[in-house]
């Protein structure tokens, strides 16, 4: 196998984000936060839910569990089973924000307030098979007792309930609490958690812009992911476009914590700042498209060939320097050979070094642009 093959295979293998040897927050963040535990009945988990005093975090994966799983929970209040806690955090304004349990509270909630079942929007009834046992078999609340309705909505359930008092601008002990509290077993990826815990306007735009056609078209993939790393990509364009990044040339950044810092920013989320990354990201992804075309976030094999595989520092590297050009007043249009510019890009044997080796450190991710704005548009990443 040629060298050539060996570096094309290992720039297609670049991982996300390298997790596994990112560089954590400080365990002193965790000192910041207090904990505090409370027995709340559902009745009153119903109330706070309606009353917006409980929030589910802002555009939460959707509800996952299937009819005899829920089934089964029910079933388990009415026999009076030991229910494990739930995890909330107080919010500034003293609502409560469910960090881990929002599964069992939907499930409840479904069931005793709206009648449907969220999975099939069809009247939630308990599954009508032996794992249920025969007095609730096959029913929904309205079909039980007075006294089993009273028993759901009079149960209680244990709620840890976690306020970060210090420091107030920023959320970095609420994030490392998503990180390392996982009773469901399904371990939440950084954008997941983002997006429970950096609510506001840029998280609101990061699913407006994820549906977008053109987007959807130049990732590869119609579906959007359910773990969000779609999402993290244009997260990602929107961080390492920033001034700080370009401005510097030294050292290594842990970037799941550069792109918290960055969501968890206010000033990226006031208005003006919003309309600008939105009319950016669709003005670079439109010009891609029209003059590049849709391949322009993928690899090529020796033959020239593209790859199916989007691929995360093509992405970056790419779409900052035509959003760069843009800024420039660089007429895209114009560029003859565009198309081919980018084959000759993905060729180069710096760009290649720069894409596939410590990709987050600020020397390769401005070597990588930089190399991009000279080859496909004749100007310098300045």
């Amino acid at each position: 196998m040629s060298e050539e093959t060996n570096n094309n295979e290992e720039l297609e293998n670049v991982e996300l984000l390298n997790e596994d040897t990112d560089s954590e927050y400080s365990n002193d963040d965790l000192f910041n936060i207090t904990s505090w535990g409370a027995d709340l009945s559902f009745r009153e988990l119903i109330n706070m839910y309606d009353d917006d005093e409980l929030l589910k975090p802002e555009l939460q994966r959707k509800y996952v569990w299937e009819k005899p799983e829920a089934s089964r929970f029910i079933e388990s209040i009415l026999l009076g089973l030991p229910i494990p806690s739930i995890f909330l955090a107080n919010t500034s304004d003293n609502n409560k924000l469910i960090i881990d349990g929002y599964q069992r509270i939907m499930t409840v909630y479904d069931f005793v307030k709206k009648g449907v079942f969220s999975k099939d929007n069809k009247i939630f009834k308990l599954t009508n098979n032996k794992k249920i046992n025969h007095r609730w078999r096959g029913k929904s609340f309205n079909e039980l007792t007075e006294l089993d309705q009273k028993k759901i909505r009079q149960t209680t359930i244990h709620a840890i309930i976690f306020e970060q008092k210090h420091p107030k601008e920023n959320d970095s002990s609420l994030f490392q609490i998503f990180e390392r509290i996982n009773t469901s077993g399904k371990i939440l990826k950084s954008q997941e958690i983002r997006n429970c815990v950096y609510q506001g306007n840029l998280n609101k735009l990061l699913f407006k812009l994820n549906s977008n056609e053109i987007w959807r078209t130049l990732y590869g993939n119609t579906e959007e992911d359910s773990r969000m790393t779609d999402l993290e990509f244009i997260l990602r364009f929107f961080a390492l476009a920033q001034d700080e990044i370009k401005n510097k040339n030294e050292g290594q950044i842990s970037l799941k914590l550069f792109l918290n810092d960055f969501m968890g920013n206010k000033e990226n989320n006031r208005k003006a700042k919003i309309e600008m990354l939105e009319s950016d990201f669709i003005n670079t992804i439109t010009q891609i498209n029209d003059f590049i075309g849709i391949n322009a976030f993928k690899n090529i094999n020796v033959e020239n060939s593209y790859l199916n595989r989007f691929h995360p520092t093509i992405f970056d590297s790419v779409s900052i320097a035509t959003n760069y050009a843009i800024k420039r007043e660089i007429d895209i249009s114009s560029i003859q050979n565009l198309a081919q510019k980018h084959i000759d890009l993905l060729n180069n044997p710096e760009f290649k070094e720069y894409s596939s080796n410590r990709t987050t450190n600020l020397e390769n991710i401005n070597g990588r642009i930089n190399l991009a704005c000279q080859i496909l548009f004749g100007i310098n990443y300045e």
